[in-house]
This record gives structure tokens, sequence and C-alpha cells, in this order.
């Protein structure tokens, strides 16, 4: 983006990046910024490097690339430190679909393993406090939550930004549950939240039991009631739509050394 923009022009609501996939459900991922900036309070300003060695890399693959919806999870903690987000190349990932159904009313997405294949995602280079607020909303600190924060080291994942450099590595969160299959036992992509939630509901008699008939009526159940949602997770375990996203031989590693720079809140809502 340029840096010549009025800075009123800068505002979240002016790029249409403002909604919150936790306020609107059925727009999860959110809308993602076109290019690298920097989300400060309401406004995503231009970046003055794309590497911060005094932050923790993360790798987004959902609503952790909406500017939307980093600001109302900062804004629950009182978190109001800028934060930088970076476009990159990333090879060997790919965005599935998490195998759980999250209190917020959507179906998450959850990188899966994916050689040679190539795509844009988004690093958010994060300081302690907002690492620490991004994994308690992922549900890392639990032994129950739906993901683990696993470190991906370079060269089985590359990463490079728009000036080439390449990055030793990225965290990224794993989805505990594994991911959704595509009906061959390869995880599947996700599609956006509507066409998914559409599609699962029309194969399932059983989770249209639970979730109603439409995405909306999906949405608004799971909202009001985190027992339906665990209910759900375990029948899609059940029905056998579940596959292993292949990234959990990291999630391990992760968690024998200690789950290195992991936060210690224990408030606030999971995803």
């Amino acid at each position: 983006m340029s840096s010549s923009r009025p800075v009123q022009d800068r505002t979240l609501e002016a790029l249409g990046l403002a909604e919150a996939p936790r306020d609107h459900p059925l727009l999860y991922p959110g809308a993602w910024p076109s290019d690298s900036g920097l989300l400060d309070g309401d406004r995503l300003l231009p970046l003055d490097r794309l590497v911060y060695d005094d932050r923790v890399p993360v790798l987004a693959v959902g609503s952790n690339a909406s500017p939307g919806q980093l600001r109302r999870k900062m804004a629950a903690f009182g978190i109001v430190t800028p934060l930088p987000m970076v476009k990159v190349r990333v090879t060997g990932i790919e965005v599935g679909v998490s195998a759980h159904v999250s209190r917020m009313g959507y179906m998450s997405a959850s990188p899966f393993e994916a050689p040679g294949h190539v795509r844009e995602l988004f690093i958010t280079w994060l300081d302690s406090e907002q690492l620490a607020v991004i994994d308690t909303s992922e549900g890392v600190p639990t032994p129950d939550g739906n993901f683990g924060r696993a470190w991906l080291p370079a060269p089985d994942v590359r990463i490079e930004t728009t000036d080439g450099s390449a990055l030793p590595g990225t965290f990224v969160y794993v989805n505990r549950h594994g991911v959704l299959h595509d009906g061959s036992g390869a995880p599947r992509t996700h599609p956006g939240q509507h066409a998914l939630i559409a599609e699962l509901l029309l194969g399932s008699a059983r989770l249209r039991e639970l979730f109603g008939g439409t995405p909306e009526e999906f949405c608004e159940r799971a909202r009001a009631d985190a027992g339906l949602c665990e209910r759900g997770t375990r029948l899609l375990a059940q029905e056998r739509l579940v596959t292993a996203s292949g990234l959990e031989k990291y999630l391990r590693v992760d968690r024998n050394r200690g789950d290195r720079n992991r936060g210690d809140r224990n408030r606030g809502d999971r995803n």
C-alpha cells in the first residue's frame, strides 16, 4: 500500500477490513489486507520493514489474518500495541478445515502439509502480550484446547517475504482434532464458510439434527451452546470425516521442548 494516502483513508472501515468473523460467523475468515501493514488500533498503516527479530512470527491461515478479528481479540484484553502483518509466499502448506465446531459459530481454518504447494498468506509478528492473547484464543494453554502451537522449520516449509528474504521458520496453530478430508482421505481445502456448512449439513442427517438445515441455523445454534459444539466435534469423527493434517509431528516436537514463547493468559473466548 502506498504511504502517500491520507491517514484517514487507512482506517479499517475505509479499507473494508473492519468486520470481525466473531461477530459475523458466515463471513469467516473475514477480509484480509491486499498487502502488508501495521495494525494500529483501527488503522492499517504502511510498514517500514518486513522482518521483526524482537517479535515472534506466527503464520495466519484463517481469521488471524483479518485485521477486524485481530483488533477484536486484542481489545478484549486491553492490548493496544501495534501489530505487524506481513504478506508472505509459503511453500509446503495449504489451508484446510479444522475438525471441530467453533463456539464462535463457524468451522475454523487449519493448515495441512502440502509439499510443493505455494500460496500467499500472512505472518503476524507478535510481542509477548499479543502472543499470549492469540494463544489463549486458540486454546493453546489448556489440554482440551482445539489448537496447539508448533514450530515449522525451514526448509520443511519455505516462507519468503515480498523482498525475497526467507525466514528460518514460523509458528503455526495446528488443530489437535485433525482436519476434514475430501472424501478420498486427503485433507480438503476450506471453500468459505457458507459453502462449507451447507455441504456438511447436506451430507449428514445427524449434523442437521444438531444444527438445523441451513448455515444460518448452524451458526446461531453453535454460538448459543458450547456443549452442542462439542457434540458436533465428536460427530465429525464418528462419521469418519476427519484425517490427520500431517503437521502433528511438529506439534509433538514442540510439546516435548516446552512450547517456547507461549503466553500464560487463561481467559478469553476460544476458536
